[in-house]
Parts: C-alpha cells; structure tokens; sequence
C-alpha cells in the first residue's frame, strides 16, 4: 500500500508543480509569461558569463585526468578506503564528482553497465551520484561570473559537506544493500 502512494506521489509530482507553480502566480496577477521570459533571458545573459570559468574547470580536470594525477591518487586511495566498505570501483566516482557532474555521471554510467544497477556497487554508485554536488565546479562557476575572488569558508565548509555526503552514501548503502 504505501509502495503505491509513494509511486502515485513519484509519477505525479512533478506535472503537479509544472500546473501549480503558474496557477499560483496568474491567481496573485503575475504576469506567468512575461516573468518566465525576463528569467530565460536572464539565465541566458548568465550563461555566456560563466562559459570563461566552465572552460577552465573542465581544462583543469582533462590536465589532472591526462597527466595521470587522477590515476595515482584512486590507487593511493583504493586500499585504504576499502577497509571502510568503500570498494575500489567507486573510487574514481568520489575523487571526480567534487570536479565534474559529467565526469562523475560518465563514470557512473560505466559501472553500471559493468556491474549492473542492481549490484551492490551499481547501487553505492548511484547512491553516491545523488549525495553530494559538483562542489568545485560550482564554486568555480557562481563565484567566478558574479566575480568573487576570495571565498573565505565556501571551500572547506562545502568539502566537508560532500565528505559527508560520501559517508552517508556509504552507511546507507551498507545497510540497504548488503
């Protein structure tokens, strides 16, 4: 019974929001179609600020990939973190989605088409996929085209929130799945 709700609730969710949201707005007077062309062309306007950034964070990871950087630090990691439960083959997901969604999503896809989605690290990569953000990518990023140059705390405090985010996805997944 409450596998069908929350099934009901996944598969009508989102057509919900996209009917309430501009409901919401025509009842209080908002003009629903001029305000959603002022944020497109806003985001638009956005967008070409931020490609500089998003060209050199994607630069700098292709440099750390190619120079074989990456490859050294998932082998220096691999042992260490699979006294803890983490296997090796999701390594390179938790040293990459700091620094790229389409990295990490890539990776991702890899393992699932290796292990399948059902197996233990299929389900530990996904898990891991939805528990942290780009955090690098996103400093990078929103810092850089609103031209903030020193972040203060925004680093550690957001890298302390995908550790965390790591080890949640890691707990949960241990005790889900194994």
């Amino acid at each position: 019974m409450l596998n069908h709700i929350i099934d009901t609730i996944s598969v009508w969710a989102i057509p919900f929001l996209l009917a309430a949201i501009p409901l919401y707005g025509w009842l209080r007077g908002i003009k629903i179609y001029d305000v959603f062309v002022e944020g497109a062309q806003e985001g638009f306007q956005m967008a070409i600020k931020m490609i500089p950034f998003l060209v050199g964070i994607l630069v700098a990871l292709n440099i750390f990939q190619a120079s074989g950087a990456l490859d050294f630090v998932i082998r220096m990691l691999s042992k260490p973190l699979a006294y803890v439960g983490v296997p090796a083959e999701v390594v390179p997901l938790m040293l990459v989605r700091p620094l790229s969604g389409g990295a990490a999503l890539g990776i991702t896809t890899g393992i699932l088409h290796h292990f399948g989605p059902d197996s233990f690290v299929g389900r530990l990569a996904s898990t891991l996929q939805g528990s942290t953000d780009t955090t690098f990518y996103v400093i990078t990023l929103y810092f850089g085209s609103i031209a903030v140059r020193r972040t203060r705390y925004a680093l550690p405090v957001a890298l302390i929130g995908d550790l965390a985010g790591f080890v949640a996805a890691v707990a949960v997944s241990h005790w889900m799945y194994h």
